[in-house]
């Protein structure tokens, strides 16, 4: 009885005050009261709210983004045909000419599937709104003539020449005194394209190397082509441990390699690649004066593995035998001109309907490629992953997985020499192969054909 006297139960807020009195200098926020923590929960609410609101917020610009790029900017559809478009987004709107009566101005929901058709050649525009009520896009529709396009495949060796020689980098050189010479320094860049030395345009590298070599130390004037912006500056060389008069410069006139030709059209007209030639070292696309395509043999093939792309390794004979075709375009969307009629002769295939965007579809495609020392080009069966009809980067509307073994057995997948293999789905041409998953090779991207076709 008497131990249960002295055992006495102890009031928690009692505790509180008394371990308060024991550190009479502790600030009061160390040891909250009941009343501060009311006040916390309504803070803590906000904060929670605040979040929720950020993540609703977050989720809908990314549904309204991913909407907006299901609709491209433009679309083509084939005059005289009746064809449907689908791209089951929420939105709807109308299609007007520039010289379209009110009365003509069609309504048009593609939030289901749409049945268009057009009988000449025109164009016109499509304004559509989210819910059909906010102002979302304007597309451009464009009435086009069917096309037909004979699928190549085929290996080809590529040389193109620069407008004017371009300038890769700035480097400083040894003087005679010793010191460090930088001539050029904040008057070229990379980038730059050198076109005229004293008003005298310029054939090649040589002929560069040979002027500045011979200026004794006079100033030059160079005309220069940089962002589509040409002027002159003026530079004096000077002469480095040798005694040569030098620039401080690396410089380009050409670039080389191995590619594989998309399509042939009915007037031996040829597209390749599926994206430009980019300089290795700027990574600016390069200005073409001129170009050739030339007959290459592959000898040999290295498999891709995760982070390391594989690559057709081909053999180009720059003779002038060998020479099959003229480059005349270096575009985004690939590499164009004219292949010569015996070389047209030899290709062989049917010519295909050119596939609309619209029109591709998720699933099963082909590949059209040649993988064998002259051997023919042969189908590789492909998986259509996902399709960006309106990609920032055109040359990756069409993303793709290889599925066939035999292509998996030599390759590993998508390689390096590869690049404009043409795609074919439904008996269409649809695209090109321009690029490969560096950590999945079985993977990779290609260009919607009628992007090719628009440069």
């Amino acid at each position: 009885m008497e131990k249960k006297d002295v055992v006495k139960k102890r009031n928690p807020e009692n505790c509180m005050q008394n371990s308060a009195a024991s550190l009479p200098h502790a600030p009061s926020s160390v040891f909250p009261t009941h009343a501060a923590g009311k006040k916390r929960k309504p803070c803590l609410r906000k904060i929670l709210a605040f979040w929720i609101l950020m993540a609703v917020l977050g989720g809908a610009g990314g549904w309204i983004y991913q909407t907006w790029q299901k609709i491209p900017s433009s679309i083509r559809i084939r005059a005289g045909e009746e064809q449907e478009l689908f791209l089951d987004v929420p939105v709807s709107g109308t299609i007007y000419g520039e010289k379209t009566a009110q009365k003509d101005v069609i309504p048009v929901n593609l939030n289901r599937p749409l049945t268009v058709q057009a009988s000449q050649i025109q164009d016109y525009t499509m304004d559509v709104k989210l819910f059909g009520i906010v102002p979302f896009k304007q597309v451009d529709v464009h009435v086009v003539e069917g096309q037909r396009l004979i699928p190549a495949g085929v290996p080809v060796g590529i040389y193109i020449k620069t407008e004017g020689i371009l300038v890769i980098a700035e480097s400083d050189f040894e003087g005679l005194d010793h010191s460090r010479k930088e001539p050029a320094r904040y008057l070229l860049r990379a980038g730059d394209y050198i076109l005229k030395v004293d008003g005298v345009e310029l054939e090649g590298k040589k002929q560069f190397t040979e002027q500045v070599a011979a200026s004794e130390g006079k100033e030059l004037c160079l005309t220069i082509c940089r962002d589509g912006q040409t002027f002159d500056v003026t530079v004096t060389p000077q002469q480095n441990t040798e005694g040569v008069y030098k620039l401080g410069i690396w410089i380009r006139d050409n670039a080389q390699g191995v590619g594989t030709m998309t399509y042939l059209d009915e007037k031996n007209g040829f597209g390749a690649l599926g994206h430009g030639i980019n300089d290795t070292d700027t990574a600016d696309l390069m200005e073409v004066q001129s170009g050739s395509l030339y007959k290459t043999k592959i000898v040999n093939i290295r498999k891709g593995i995760s982070g390391t792309p594989g690559e057709l390794t081909g053999v180009i004979d720059y003779k002038k035998e060998n020479r099959i075709g003229a480059i005349s375009i270096n575009s985004v969307e690939g590499i164009f001109g004219t292949l010569s009629q015996e070389e047209a002769d030899e290709i062989q295939g049917e010519a295909l309907p050119v596939g609309l965007k619209q029109e591709v579809k998720k699933g099963e495609a082909q590949i059209l490629s040649c993988l064998e020392e002259d051997g023919a080009p042969q189908l590789y069966t492909i998986e259509i992953k996902a399709l960006h009809l309106d990609h920032d980067n055109i040359n990756r509307g069409i993303e793709i997985q290889v599925t066939d073994e035999r292509l998996l057995e030599k390759t590993g997948g998508i390689v390096q020499g590869m690049s404009g293999s043409p795609i074919l789905q439904n008996g269409k041409i649809i695209g090109a192969v321009t690029h490969v998953f560096v950590n999945d090779p079985t993977r990779g991207y290609g260009i919607f054909i009628e992007n090719m076709l628009s440069h």
